[in-house]
């Protein structure tokens, strides 16, 4: 009665051990870095790094050349973020990548020309300042102000698409465009904008987080 017990351990040991021999353990392809200007290896019909390069550095560069914006006598206050650039797009994508590198650009770039209102960080200079008013910490070394900074111009936009596809051979294609513009936030004038558009083509469609 023990043999055939014994000799069923073996081949199930045996058939465990063929198992993992099958088991392909090859290296996957090192991980590399590409140029994010560039279309890499894995691309689709949305928007990917090198739009997002491309249109900030021409909207960067048409900001820098609208008078009232980076030529005015006193230089204006500006808010620069996503909260007002909508996408209304059938791309997945996080507006913040196009708003925050736009803004960086143009700090960079104006050199004192526009003052940047961190309007996003309302928050974190409040409580900093209820801080040093109700004498929690000390004032530091910069003078008070009476209130933070207002905006006199705010980016808004938008990022729209139409997608279209071949039923018969799975071809996609999806035009994109995206929409720039600097309001005056007194009046709601319009002072400046862009626009930036292409369209893409593929076999096969890729997922976007």
């Amino acid at each position: 009665m023990r043999r055939p017990y014994a000799l069923s351990v073996a081949i199930a040991a045996a058939l465990a051990l063929a198992a993992c021999q099958r088991v392909d353990n090859t290296a996957g392809a090192p991980t590399v870095y590409i140029d994010p200007g560039t279309s890499g290896p894995v691309k689709g019909v949305g928007i990917e790094s090198q739009d997002v390069i491309a249109m900030t550095d021409q909207m960067l560069r048409d900001m820098l050349s609208q008078p009232r914006l980076a030529n005015a006598a006193m230089p204006p206050n500006v808010i620069i973020d996503s909260e007002y650039f909508h996408n209304e797009s059938s791309s997945r994508l996080n507006k913040n990548s196009i708003t925050d590198r736009l803004r960086v650009g143009l700090n960079r770039a104006a050199a004192g020309r526009m003052q940047f209102v961190g309007r996003h960080y309302a928050d974190m200079v409040a409580k900093e300042r209820d801080l040093k008013r109700q004498g929690t910490v000390d004032k530091a070394t910069l003078p008070a102000a009476g209130a933070q900074k207002g905006g006199d111009y705010r980016l808004g936009g938008r990022i729209t698409s139409l997608d279209s596809r071949d039923p018969k051979t799975g071809m996609m294609q999806r035009y994109n465009q995206i929409i720039f513009e600097m309001v005056d936030l007194e009046t709601s004038e319009i002072v400046w904008s862009g626009i930036y558009e292409f369209a893409k083509a593929a076999q096969d469609d890729i997922i976007y987080r």
